[in-house]
């Protein structure tokens, strides 16, 4: 860890930022400054905290707070003006035992590892690959899961082209422009471990997080690889050949065939839009839009506005216009639950931010310390006891203890509307069986008169009303759609043929997709899917860092590739189908497969198709490394052999 020597204005800065900065993260930075276990052990051990705050104070008394600051404050000075760092890398169950102690509450053994990639002690990114001669890659999308990889690729050394549809890079948060658009994972655990970044926000809007993704494209210079305005239409795979045919169209309409050793696909999971199936929405006459397409040059301001949806996207959407419009109408099909947003809007105070930039520990183990909060903390809570008396409205006593506590928050944000408004938006299911929203003052927005929330099923819709079952027809001039995406048929926007001219969807059986580790399908030699099936970390957690593992996994394959010389990788489908049975056998014991909700995660055969069941510690052991053992593998051909 660089360091240089504080000048009298930084030893204020750092003075200013330890004065404030977060307890339970300094005495990680101290310990391994210092050296000195102590640290470690009482009166200084935090207190648990409820809630997915960040618990500043660590729950001390402030004699010993002042303590732990005092003693941060001249351990950073003294690494500052050189000492070294007195335990650089901590050993694994170090690690376990300074995360355990950071968080007041026990940490399983098997975090050592995980805890040292998050922690940057132990790098994800690809060593150099000696590729033989005429191997390519093709990257499929320039949003998060493209740049990660292209930041592997090129950092092995693997030639590769990445192909864009979009005039720029972002993927969704390039699409979503509406009103509100942010993250509801910090972004300092939203970002790449390899590409830090100075926040100003803790949940950052659209804008900065796309300025991010623009910074680390730059940063590493990848636009150079990038073909912008471009839509893959069709991939096919060539047996003979062991490469892969990738058909694309630009704005322009040129038609262009380009070859690849590899193909992987970043398209994301988010697209396309789609829109609901209801009679008479074509005859809408005023504006209309889906959520993901909100246009630059209309206003809903002085508007009667109706939202139908109301999901995550409308969650960040109307509390943001509720002020704007004359009127909000907001169509609901089946509740949620959310959970308090203590940090919402609020920005990164500049000492703090200096804090980050300078102390490289210390914004490593505040990202560590999110990556437990955030990721594999509440697992436990989402799986069935059989034995629980409740199961219609929770799983077990720990997720009847969530429910208590969010029933208790909601109740409080609804205030004296709470006798009206609660029997429409408190889930009757168990917390977590549908996506957590994180609370950015819905429940508060609903006590606002210009705000109505209709639960009723909309039964048509007519060129300036929306009228539900109940027979009542409501107004509008505005209609936004927040109806999500076609999420559940993965990898929808351009065709994949493999071996023997059968294409993804005919092997998915179109809504039912499967993969190995979410990544690689038998029949598709070569073919890598980010954020594929079964991958999204239902329970919480940064869906950048498991990109992050399946980067790994992938590159550890091209290199295997290149060291022994193979031209094809195809994952066997007995291994393929024993992981998804082992998927869906899990799935059963948790929280998505309760009958009690309608949910995006769960496909017409009640099949889980989007969410892990792993925790996301399991997903790293899985991805450390990849056993040849477990696919088909052919040696490379030679070139004149294919021609003959």
């Amino acid at each position: 860890m660089a360091h240089t020597t504080a000048s009298g204005a930084d030893e204020q800065q750092f003075t200013d930022a330890v004065a404030s900065a977060n307890i339970p993260t300094l005495l990680m930075v101290l310990v391994q400054l210092t050296g000195e276990l102590h640290w470690l052990e009482e009166p200084y051990r935090p207190k648990r905290q409820s809630g997915m705050g960040d618990n500043d104070s660590g729950g001390l008394a402030p004699e010993h707070q002042a303590e732990v600051r005092d003693a941060a404050l001249e351990a950073i000075l003294a690494w500052r003006a050189g000492r070294p760092v007195a335990i650089s890398e901590p050993s694994e169950e170090l690690l376990v035992k300074m995360l355990s102690v950071a968080m007041g509450e026990r940490v399983p053994e098997e975090y050592g590892s995980f805890t040292a990639a998050q922690l940057g002690t132990k790098s994800l990114l690809a060593e150099p690959i000696a590729v033989p001669e005429g191997f390519k890659v093709l990257v499929i999308g320039a949003g998060v899961s493209g740049i990660c990889t292209a930041v592997n690729l090129q950092a092995a050394g693997v030639p590769f082209e990445i192909i864009e549809r979009n005039p720029e890079v972002g993927g969704v948060w390039w699409e979503n422009k509406y009103p509100g658009a942010g993250v509801d994972t910090p972004n300092h655990l939203y970002s790449f471990s390899f590409a830090e970044y100075d926040w100003n926000a803790y949940f950052c809007l659209r804008d900065e997080l796309h300025g991010y993704l623009e910074h680390v494209a730059d940063h590493f210079d990848l636009r150079k690889y990038i073909t912008f305005d471009t839509a893959v239409e069709r991939i096919t795979y060539h047996e003979a050949a062991q490469s892969w045919s990738v058909e694309t169209r630009d704005a322009k309409g040129n038609a262009e065939v380009r070859e690849a050793t590899a193909v992987i696909s970043a398209a994301g999971l988010f697209n396309p839009p789609v829109e609901p199936n209801i009679p008479g929405l074509d005859s809408w006459a005023g504006d209309r839009w889906h959520s993901a397409r909100w246009p630059d040059d209309k206003s809903i301001a002085g508007k009667r506005v109706a939202i139908i949806g109301n999901g995550a996207s409308c969650m960040q959407i109307a509390p943001e216009i509720q002020d704007d419009v004359e009127s909000l109408t907001i169509y609901q099909r089946s509740n949620h639950w959310a959970a308090p947003f203590e940090q919402f809007r609020k920005p990164v105070p500049d000492a703090l931010r200096f804090l980050f930039r300078e102390c490289p520990l210390y914004r490593a183990w505040y990202r560590v310390r999110l990556g437990w909060t955030f990721n594999d903390r509440i697992h436990s809570a989402l799986h069935k006891d059989p034995n629980w008396e409740h199961p219609e409205r929770s799983l077990n006593a720990q997720n009847d203890a969530h429910r208590a506590y969010f029933t208790k928050y909601v109740t409080e944000e609804l205030g004296d509307k709470a006798d009206e408004l609660l029997p429409k938006v408190l889930p009757t299911y168990p917390p977590f069986g549908k996506r957590m929203l994180m609370d950015n003052g819905w429940y508060r927005m609903l006590r606002n008169p210009k705000v109505e929330l209709v639960d009723d099923r909309i039964d048509h819709i007519e060129p300036n009303r929306i009228v539900t079952v109940d027979g009542i027809p409501r107004e509008a001039e505005t209609l936004v759609l927040a109806t999500g995406f076609d999420v559940l048929r993965v990898v929808n926007t351009y065709e994949t043929v493999g071996r023997d001219g059968q294409t993804l969807r005919e092997a998915w059986e179109d809504d039912n997709a499967q993969a190995y580790m979410g990544t690689v399908v038998p029949g598709f030699p070569n073919y890598f899917v980010l954020y594929g099936p079964n991958l999204q970390p239902g329970h919480g957690g940064s869906l950048i860092f498991v990109v992050e593992m399946q980067v790994r996994y992938i590159m550890d394959m091209l290199a295997k590739m290149a060291d022994q010389g193979l031209g094809a990788v195809e994952v066997r489908e007995d291994v393929c189908r024993r992981y998804n049975e082992v998927v869906d056998a899990e799935h059963e014991n948790m929280v998505w497969t309760h009958p009690g909700m309608s949910t995006y995660y769960r496909n017409d055969r009640g099949r889980i198709v989007i969410n892990s069941p792993f925790r996301n510690v399991d997903f790293f052991d899985m991805t450390r490394e990849v056993d040849l053992d477990e696919y088909d593998i052919e040696p490379q051909r030679q070139a004149e052999l294919v021609a003959d």
